[in-house]
């Protein structure tokens, strides 16, 4: 990319987590057999009215809040018209010129680089469109329209991403807010978070913007990532070679890594926007905005430097903590029961670790653990006050993992009770060493390292129980007497 700059701004769709849809009384949910969802007002049959519903208007104030945005006292629904075999009416109620929010910023970090903001143009509330079904019908489409009717809250960032890392990163900040607000749930493998990509190039140092191509309905980070890196090539490539970028809507195939046409891009001329003549202008007034301020949540990047600040947690451990707001909370409890902060980095450990990889081998989420918050704190409490060791932790964890056993009674049951009694942890260490005189002899000629094979042979004496901590203390001192002692009379 030498010689050039990405541009890049990002369209961020959230579903929001309402129970009935944006206009009308039809179940939101996801999953029913198809069409068995969409009402008249969904359809856009004759007669009927849309009524706006009043939680979504929450939501994305709730949004605009946590952003820095700020909220129209008014603001007005629009008809953006063209026509979609999944679009039922042949046109989408949407948000052009005033829309609920507008500005703000999300902060993010990439690449190990400062962190940075990204203005955000707007977020406005919109219907979703149906879904179309390629797969079964021979050769034919099937339409789905249980979809058609759900809020969504577009989200569209300024274009002032730089590169497609960055861009992957702004759409995971944004992710964990959403869910962190408790808006979205963020599934995407059902379509409830996507993103749609902006990409131009133009000549580093230009202030000029080249010609735009949009990349469609992306649901997928690292899907984010290559698409807009794949396509950053194919413009510099095609302009370098004497081409032109053509304005147009392009699709991404992850399994060829390439992106392919769909169709020419429209401008908001094309779509012939103009007031709803349905549905009145929303009046957001102080005392409901005021209401949704004081229901707002600790936000993830206050969140963050609390847990540094605290809990002595280093900054990649407390990102990891608050890239959902459960394993955020999990985590406070289990310190909580654990004995407080000054078991924090320990509790830290244990849950960006073995408890995450746990989670990730069965697929759960935290939420789902198999193993509370309470009863962890309890095994890093043993862990902290040397009843165990980390190795023996384990042992404890996955039988825990697997009943609903309490960390005391499998420590008793299993005899996993450390040895931290001084002199049997020192008889050990003098049978080691009366065991291995060749090894004492190079420890006290300098071989550092050989403390470890010494250490090892304790614990294995002590078949895993010996404190490993005491056990390296005592080896030590017993070597360090022997060291400073005159060798013996010939």
């Amino acid at each position: 990319m030498n010689g050039w700059q990405p541009v890049i701004g990002l369209e961020v769709h959230a579903r929001l987590l309402t129970r009935s849809k944006l206009f009308s009384g039809a179940s939101a949910s996801y999953g029913a057999a198809p069409n068995t969802r969409a009402c008249a007002v969904d359809l856009g049959l004759p007669g009927v009215l849309p009524v706006l519903n009043r939680e979504a208007v929450r939501m994305a104030v709730r949004f605009g809040l946590a952003v820095g945005a700020r909220i129209a006292s008014r603001c007005i629904f629009a008809r953006k018209n063209y026509f979609y075999p999944d679009l039922p009416k042949g046109y989408q109620i949407s948000q052009y010129e005033e829309p609920i929010t507008a500005g703000g910023t999300i902060g993010i970090e990439s690449g190990g680089a400062e962190r940075r903001e990204v203005r955000l143009t707007r977020a406005h509330l919109e219907e979703d469109a149906g879904r179309s079904v390629h797969e079964g019908f021979g050769g034919a489409s099937g339409i789905d329209l249980n979809r058609a009717g759900t809020p969504l809250l577009e989200i569209v960032t300024e274009p002032v991403i730089n590169s497609a890392a960055d861009a992957a990163q702004c759409m995971r900040t944004i992710h964990t807010l959403v869910r962190w607000l408790g808006i979205c749930d963020g599934n995407m493998q059902e379509g409830s978070f996507r993103c749609d990509a902006n990409v131009s190039v133009r000549r580093a140092g230009s202030g000029a913007l080249g010609t735009r191509t949009e990349i469609k309905n992306v649901n997928s980070f690292r899907f984010v990532e290559r698409a807009i890196g794949y396509e950053i090539d194919r413009q510099i490539d095609l302009v370098e070679s004497g081409g032109e970028v053509v304005q147009e809507t392009r699709l991404y195939d992850p399994d060829r890594h390439e992106t392919r046409p769909m169709r020419d891009k429209e401008e908001a001329d094309d779509y012939r926007y103009f007031p709803d003549p349905d549905l009145l202008p929303v009046i957001v007034d102080d005392a409901f905005v005021a209401e949704v301020r004081d229901g707002l949540p600790e936000l993830p990047d206050a969140r963050r430097e609390r847990l540094v600040r605290e809990y002595a947690v280093g900054a990649a451990e407390a990102a990891q903590l608050v890239s959902y707001r459960e394993a955020a909370d999990y985590f406070e409890a289990v310190v909580e029961e654990a004995g407080g902060p000054g078991t924090a980095r320990l509790a830290a450990n244990w849950v960006i670790g073995e408890l995450t990889g746990a989670l990730n081998r069965e697929g759960l989420r935290i939420e789902s653990a198999p193993v509370d918050a309470g009863r962890l704190g309890r095994l890093v409490r043993r862990i902290a006050d040397g009843t165990i060791s980390g190795r023996m932790a384990k042992t404890v964890f996955e039988e825990m993992w697997g009943s609903d056993g309490e960390p005391d009674a499998i420590i008793e049951i299993r005899g996993l009770r450390q040895v931290t009694d001084t002199a049997e942890i020192e008889q050990l260490v003098d049978a080691v060493l009366a065991a291995h005189p060749a090894q004492v002899g190079q420890y006290l000629e300098g071989a550092e390292k050989v403390l470890g094979f010494l250490v090892g042979q304790v614990m294995k004496r002590s078949r895993g129980k010996a404190d490993p901590r005491q056990a390296n203390r005592t080896l030590r001192d017993r070597l360090a007497e022997r060291r400073s002692s005159p060798p013996p009379a010939v």
